[in-house]
């Protein structure tokens, strides 16, 4: 029961940091590496909190040399983890809830999207990323602050993203739209903590 459903979409989100990374090292286009990338998600309740991982399924980086001009990222939601409760019946539990039509329907859709829409610098390897981040069918517009570096074979990108769950029509346990919760409150904020690599 945690708000981390935007994990998904979150994820993903991270992926397009890794944009402006290529900055005057690579031209073309990039994979970004789904094996060394991670994706980790933190969610919080009146009761507690909660936090796992799920994986990207691919992405891309267009750049043109000089900056990244664009691209798509994919995110697996059948690989949703919980990582914080051990006990493996609670633990399948809130995993069950969490892949159903209460937060990610992961059976209607297994995938979340991001595209890439802009990346701005800000200063030295700190830029802001913008996109269109897509959960369960619904495309809402993001930005988020990213340190981003990169070598000639090589770009690395890290950032926590902030999301709003009830974007994406993920209300289950939100005091937003639901009164007399009391401490079954699921805060509508979630983390998005990404590390992401990609490369020729």
């Amino acid at each position: 029961m945690t708000t981390f459903k935007s994990i998904a979409a979150a994820t993903l989100l991270g992926a397009l940091v890794l944009g402006s990374s290529f900055t005057g090292k690579l031209s073309g286009s990039f994979k970004v590496n789904t094996e060394k990338s991670t994706v980790k998600w933190f969610a919080t309740k009146v009761t507690g909190k909660h936090d796992g991982s799920v994986k990207l399924a691919s992405g891309t980086l267009n750049s043109d040399g000089k900056s990244v001009t664009g691209g798509t990222f994919d995110i697996d939601m059948t690989s949703l983890v919980v990582a914080d409760i051990t006990d493996p019946g609670t633990n399948g539990k809130l995993l069950g809830h969490l892949k159903s039509d209460d937060f990610f329907s992961v059976d209607k859709h297994k995938t979340a999207h991001f595209e890439i829409t802009k990346v701005a610098p800000k200063s030295g390897n700190e830029f802001e990323v913008s996109g269109k981040m897509t959960i369960k069918g619904i495309t809402q517009d993001i930005s988020f602050p990213a340190t981003i570096t990169s070598t000639a074979k090589e770009v690395k990108a890290n950032a926590k993203i902030t999301l709003d769950r009830t974007k994406w029509d993920i209300r289950y346990g939100s005091g937003k739209f639901f009164e007399g919760l009391g401490d079954r409150v699921i805060n509508d904020d979630f983390v998005i903590e990404l590390n992401l690599v990609a490369g020729a």
